[in-house]
């Protein structure tokens, strides 16, 4: 492709005044290449040299290869068949690249492998760079911010850097906007509920029963995560039955939004053995008791908790049960919550 495009002899210069490529032609003498190469021009890459159709690809921090190139290009030699080095990436599916950072090195060298990447990214006409850099490599982050990249997220072992390359309005989506938590009611044959007392939290030493609460954690289903924390919080071993309401609210986590979904579980045990470390106490205790909690009847939302979970013990309430389902882009299982009673085909 090269060939056809660009002139000839050139050398492929990038940078902020160089966008392409710098036609050299008549061809320079001996002595203004080797100085050319040995000394570059401030914050310019030399990305390769082209003679007779040949390409050399080199950067502009590797001296001793960009010098002897400029050798062969004085004195009329063909160079041929060397890629350009850039940092290893994947294209994302939306216009744009992913660096995962393995390798240690030091900043300055990351830089100009940076600045060489960046422009050749731009001419291939990509959007985002995702950079995930590992904690290891923490030395590099700084280097990255300076060169316009900026934090997304982080997890425990990385944190991912993003820039945008065009002018134009930036598309990057961003981080995650919700935490999504999960509530259990179980109740059992004699009409009674799994309540707990918390030992941490805002309703610590308060008397307050309520229902085992927690967060789903990354990579797991809400009917998982409610059975896990009544595991966790009593012993008790249940069975997901469906979602009964969901409620949305917002900063309630460092500034995140948050989705909480109340579950009916069936319990399969009923020997309580309460989690020590979080837990004070736990019970099975009348939904009428429950309900005819001051703290119940105070607030709003539990009042409408407590009158669906009512009506559900009563059969008069439906909520969503859960369908195993496959999406025509991944094979992957995932669960469809839906209420089903009125549909045909179940």
């Amino acid at each position: 492709m090269l060939r056809a495009l660009l002139p000839k002899p050139h050398i492929l210069l990038f940078g902020p005044k160089f966008r392409a490529w710098k036609n050299l032609n008549p061809l320079p003498n001996h002595h203004f290449l080797s100085t050319f190469f040995q000394y570059p021009l401030k914050g310019v890459e030399v990305v390769g040299a082209v003679l007779g159709g040949g390409v050399r690809a080199m950067s502009g921090s590797a001296v001793s290869s960009a010098s002897a190139a400029g050798e062969q290009l004085a004195s009329g030699n063909e160079v041929q068949d060397v890629t350009m080095k850039v940092l290893a990436a994947e294209n994302d599916d939306h216009g744009g690249v992913i660096v995962e950072m393995k390798e240690a090195m030091d900043s300055e060298a990351f830089v100009s492998l940076l600045r060489a990447s960046i422009a050749h990214w731009r001419q291939q006409g990509k959007w985002g760079v995702w950079i995930k850099m590992p904690i290891e490599l923490v030395n590099l982050v700084e280097a990255a911010v300076k060169e316009g990249f900026w934090y997304h997220h982080a997890e425990r072992k990385y944190l991912m850097l993003v820039h945008w390359i065009p002018e134009g309005p930036n598309t990057i989506p961003p981080n995650a906007t919700h935490r999504v938590g999960v509530g259990a009611f179980v109740l059992n044959e004699k009409g009674e509920m799994l309540v707990v007392q918390e030992k941490s939290g805002q309703l610590r030493g308060t008397g307050i029963w309520k229902f085992p609460t927690g967060v789903v954690e990354e990579g797991e289903d809400i009917c998982d995560a409610a059975v896990r924390e009544v595991k966790e919080e009593t012993g008790i071993d249940s069975k997901f039955v469906e979602v009964l309401a969901f409620r949305q609210s917002h900063k309630s986590f460092f500034e995140k939004s948050d989705l909480f979904f109340v579950c009916m579980l069936q319990p399969l045990s009923f020997d309580i053995q309460k989690q020590e470390s979080e837990i004070e106490a736990a019970q099975w205790m009348p939904i009428e008791e429950y309900a005819a909690q001051p703290f119940v009847q105070k607030h709003g939302l539990l009042r409408y908790l407590m009158d669906v979970c009512l009506a559900k013990k009563d059969g008069d309430y439906s909520g969503f049960t859960l369908v195993s389902t496959t999406f025509s882009f991944s094979n992957e299982e995932s669960y469809l919550y839906l209420n089903g009673g009125c549909l045909k085909s179940q």
